[in-house]
């Protein structure tokens, strides 16, 4: 029996996003009292390089439970090898009206409709420039609510420029379900004009800093496979170096009931679309590439069942909701 599992019942009494951040300050309090080491177990890990960047295990924790980069050092001592914050924006916005989260505990699942919720990119830059945890930080970067999309490559460029000062690598976020036409810059046309301006801009920063930072795309699980292809097509033939595969879907193929219930599902629902994308995806995208696998992995079989898929990098979220900090020490032995 872990603290975990008494915990537990007392957050599920919670309305969802309260207990989101109960669960972060306890955690800061708990880990300024020197206590998370005696908590969470250091688990036996088989280190991998990728993007050249050095990973002390192949499990990360996801963009969105640390949208403001405020608690990476008291996550990262739940042993992940690297984790990703985010999503940010160019200016601070307050997301959507709540409620916005949504706990599916029948099916293990979670439906969010936050709207990238964030204290804007510099609040964030200075908060990932002061962290003392020594593995990798991702930074997942997205537009203001009310930038349209003709402009949408503006606020890209922002993130990407001032996040690329401290981030090890960055995830550009163009499908999100909870930003009204997020999901449209997907498309051939607009992904291109996106992905062209940061490599552009990335060649001129490598000569400003020195250093090459790897930035990847994150895909929706809902694309078809035309769509798929094109965005594989732009990464493999732009200085791209990945792909996160995959964020939320708005399919409630499996819960018609929660049909009007608006937002991305995550969690144990995913995971079959997770796979069958990160199937299709490993098997046009180039070797070099990096793929992060990401949806529904709930367990060490789904860990195995992503990497087996082609997944290189593993990242997880609602299910460290459902069954607390043991999973990610799990998922370490596993992979």
């Amino acid at each position: 029996m872990t603290l975990y599992n008494f915990i537990k019942p007392i957050l599920f009494k919670l309305e969802p996003e309260l207990a989101h951040y109960f669960s972060l300050y306890s955690l800061k309090f708990i880990h300024l009292l020197g206590l998370t080491k005696f908590l969470f177990k250091k688990q036996n890990s088989k280190p991998v390089s990728l993007m050249g960047l050095d990973f002390s295990n192949r499990i990360g924790l996801a963009a969105g439970m640390d949208k403001n980069a405020e608690f990476i050092e008291e996550l990262g001592s739940m042993g992940f090898g690297f984790i990703e914050v985010g999503t940010v924006t160019p200016r601070p916005q307050k997301g959507n009206t709540k409620p916005r989260l949504f706990r599916l505990v029948k099916q293990r699942s979670i439906i969010n409709r936050m709207g990238f919720n964030n204290k804007g990119i510099d609040f964030l830059v200075k908060k990932v420039a002061g962290s003392f945890y020594p593995g990798v930080i991702g930074v997942n970067i997205g537009k203001n609510f009310d930038t349209k999309n003709e402009k949408a490559v503006d606020d890209y460029l922002e993130c990407f420029k001032k996040a690329y000062l401290v981030a090890d690598y960055i995830v550009v976020n163009v499908s999100s379900p909870n930003t009204k036409d997020l999901r449209k810059l997907q498309s051939e046309k607009e992904l291109r004009k996106i992905l062209e301006a940061l490599v552009k801009e990335k060649e001129e920063l490598i000569s400003q800093c020195g250093r090459s930072v790897p930035f990847l795309i994150k895909i929706s699980p809902d694309l078809d496979t035309t769509s798929i292809k094109e965005v594989i097509e732009l990464v493999n033939n732009l200085s791209i170096d990945g792909i996160v595969a995959t964020n939320t879907t708005i399919s409630r193929k499996e819960i018609p009931e929660y049909q009007e219930t608006k937002g991305g599902l995550s969690g144990s629902l995913l995971t079959r679309r997770s796979l069958e994308t990160i199937r299709e995806v490993k098997s046009q995208l180039r070797e070099e590439k990096v793929l992060i696998g990401v949806g529904g992995v709930s367990s060490q079989e789904d860990a195995v069942a992503m990497l087996e898929a082609g997944a290189d990098l593993i990242q997880i979220y609602s299910s460290l909701i459902y069954s607390g900090p043991k999973i990610v020490t799990e998922l370490i032995a596993s992979s």
